[in-house]
């Protein structure tokens, strides 16, 4: 079993359930579990227009997390990436139908536009004051004769939902419906299929791929392309949006498809802004979880130019707990650091060989990328090779304005730069190495015993002894060994990296959090690191 849930059958109504329950009674439900999965306002006293919308499960938060004040009265819910029966749908327009009527808000998929149209002829016949809609925002497939409907029903939603709350007729709420539909367009791309419950996963996209225009019950899209960045990502979605976009002051709306974690989305967004309809967009809603295909790794981003008469609506307050808001782009302000945290730095100076080391070193670093960080998924979190070179390319970049001539100098910037470019514990760690070497020499110290003071004041504060598997157990016996030359340390490195794959407890470092099991056998990527640069100066320094 892959997914959280008791048995597949049970997964829509235990979610239902879960839903209420943290509503704090702001939610209700339809009796007539199992097949009758209706979620309503309990405030609602059918004074108003009622909007009625839902289809399959997996997309949430929609269209649950859309219930509330100011948008939808109730969510009908079917099986996952099914559309909820005619009986369903017909129930949630009998519960929540007054004097003043119902707007249904269907995607525009066959089974949706089926089950709701017939409910919607039942409950007519019931005497109820029903209209319907129907949501095409896709324009992943231009010459298809039904696009389909996607992340852009969310502004139908809140559109027509303030409107309704305002006390809108049901005319008026089902022109400002049609009005939001006819201005909104949506796309969307992912890195990777979703997983339906009990069903194997379609493995479709290749590594190094994206899928572009696939839709949200993991259709296939328009095309698969080629994946480098972000930046690449959101160039392909926008050049698609701008051919349907037309003027300005755009609404864009940043849905995460289910998989995708904050930080990317939050890299997404920036890059959003940048892009080349950037200038065009206003407002921006998320990013956000807010229409999902279960747990695919994507996103969408959805388009609408409000009219005049809906821009208020779509920035009115409601009672959704999965609406976001709107938020007004603006640019971002960068303030200067407090007096005191600004950098103080020598006076860069140039010292050939010195730039050669210091370059070298880097680059062992910078290659050792993968293997390090897959060391470190072992026993951390995956990242150590990653750490070290970020650090090393930083280094590299930064080369022209250190005090290369000025080896006392020269380790106090080394210090200072890891500081500021190198994250976690090792960056703070090999900052104070290279700021107390700095001291060290400029006393009159040695280089080797220099650096010797550097992992004493190092160990002093970050705790790290010899057996605790980190990478003092490498560098520590390669500095007590360099007054006999490079081979003879790079071999004490080596041996007390090896032997930190013997080591079965770890007492620093993410690895402390580890049993036995998982750290026997495996070197501790730190101590593999230093190993690594010691061995490649021997395997230069002349016989």
């Amino acid at each position: 079993m892959t997914h959280f849930m008791n048995r597949k059958d049970d997964m829509v109504t235990d979610a239902v359930d879960g839903a209420l329950a943290a509503s704090g009674g702001a939610l209700s439900r339809l009796d007539g579990y199992p097949h009758i999965r209706v979620v309503v306002r309990s405030d609602w006293d059918k004074s108003r227009v009622a909007l009625v919308s839902g289809g399959g499960s997996g997309h949430e938060p929609a269209h649950i997390g859309f219930v509330g004040r100011g948008m939808l009265t109730a969510a009908v819910c079917g099986d996952v990436f099914a559309s909820p029966s005619v009986d369903a749908v017909l129930a949630g327009i009998l519960a929540v139908t007054g004097p003043a009527g119902c707007l249904l808000i269907v995607k525009n998929y066959t089974g949706d536009r089926l089950n709701f149209g017939l409910a919607a002829e039942r409950a007519r016949a019931f005497g109820k004051k029903v209209s319907m809609v129907v949501v095409d925002d896709d324009i992943a497939l231009p010459d298809v004769p039904q696009a389909r409907g996607v992340a852009g029903t969310l502004f139908v939603h809140k559109v027509a939902g303030a409107l309704a709350e305002s006390g809108g007729d049901l005319d008026a709420v089902t022109r400002a419906a049609e009005r939001v539909i006819a201005a909104t367009h949506s796309i969307g791309m992912s890195l990777d299929t979703c997983t339906v419950p009990g069903s194997p996963k379609e493995v479709r996209i290749p590594a190094g791929m994206a899928e572009l225009g696939l839709g949200i019950h993991g259709e296939a899209g328009f095309e698969q392309v080629r994946y480098e960045t972000a930046r690449q990502a959101i160039a392909a979605v926008s050049d698609k949006l701008d051919s349907a976009m037309k003027g300005s002051n755009y609404t864009v709306l940043l849905n995460n498809l289910g998989a995708t974690s904050v930080l990317e989305m939050s890299v997404l967004a920036a890059e959003l802004v940048k892009s080349g309809i950037g200038d065009r967009i206003t407002l921006m809603v998320g990013p956000a979880s807010l229409m999902t295909s279960l747990d695919m790794h994507g996103f969408s981003v959805s388009v609408y130019a409000p009219d005049p008469r809906d821009a208020a609506l779509l920035r009115a307050p409601c009672g959704a707990t999965a609406w976001p808001g709107c938020v007004e782009l603006a640019p971002a302000r960068v303030l200067p650091l407090p007096d005191g945290l600004a950098p103080i730095k020598a006076l860069p100076s140039d010292h050939a060989a010195t730039r050669a080391l210091l370059v070298d070193c880097c680059e062992v670093l910078i290659a050792a990328e993968a293997d390090l960080n897959a060391l470190d998924a072992r026993s951390g979190d995956g990242d150590t090779g990653s750490t070290l070179a970020g650090a090393a390319r930083a280094l590299i970049g930064a080369l022209d304005a250190l005090p290369l001539a000025d080896h006392t100098q020269l380790y106090r910037a080394i210090g200072q730069e890891l500081s500021q470019t190198m994250g976690g514990s090792s960056g703070v760690l090999l900052a104070i190495f290279f700021t107390a070497a700095g001291d060290a020499s400029s006393s009159g110290m040695t280089m080797t015993d220099a650096l010797r003071a550097g992992l004493d004041r190092m160990r002093q504060i970050g705790g790290a002894n010899p057996g605790d598997r980190t990478m003092v157990d490498a560098l520590l016996p390669a500095l007590a060994a360099l007054d006999q030359g490079l081979p003879e340390a790079a071999r004490a490195a080596r041996a007390g990296a090896d032997h930190t794959a013997t080591l079965t407890r770890a007492k620093a470092g993410r690895a402390s959090y580890l049993n036995a099991g998982q750290l026997s056998g495996h070197v501790d990527p730190g101590a593999e690191a230093v190993a690594r640069l010691f061995e490649h100066f021997a395997e230069r320094t002349p016989a």
